[in-house]
């Protein structure tokens, strides 16, 4: 059994797919693609929120040890290497 919550999103989905569909025959020149995109985002990838919250770190740690530049560099330059799924 859907909670409500599920149930909300499955009505919302439905009807975003509606207008998707709708933009693709009336507008094609907009279409609904950016409609879907703009309303359904992907969330980030873990490699993408790692690697905003080491940018977060990097900015803010003000330490004075000689090697968190490094530090940073390393982690930063390995998460990159990383595929996004």
């Amino acid at each position: 059994m859907k909670t409500v919550t599920e149930l909300a999103q499955q009505i919302a989905d439905q009807e975003l797919e509606a207008c998707v569909e709708w933009l693709d025959r009336n507008s094609p020149v907009i279409g609904g693609f950016h409609l879907r995109i703009d309303r359904r985002p992907k969330p980030p990838s873990l490699k993408e929120q790692a690697l905003e919250a080491l940018q977060f770190v990097d900015e803010k740690l003000d330490l004075p040890l000689h090697n968190h530049c490094n530090a940073i560099h390393t982690i930063r330059r390995a998460l990159n290497e990383l595929p996004d799924n």
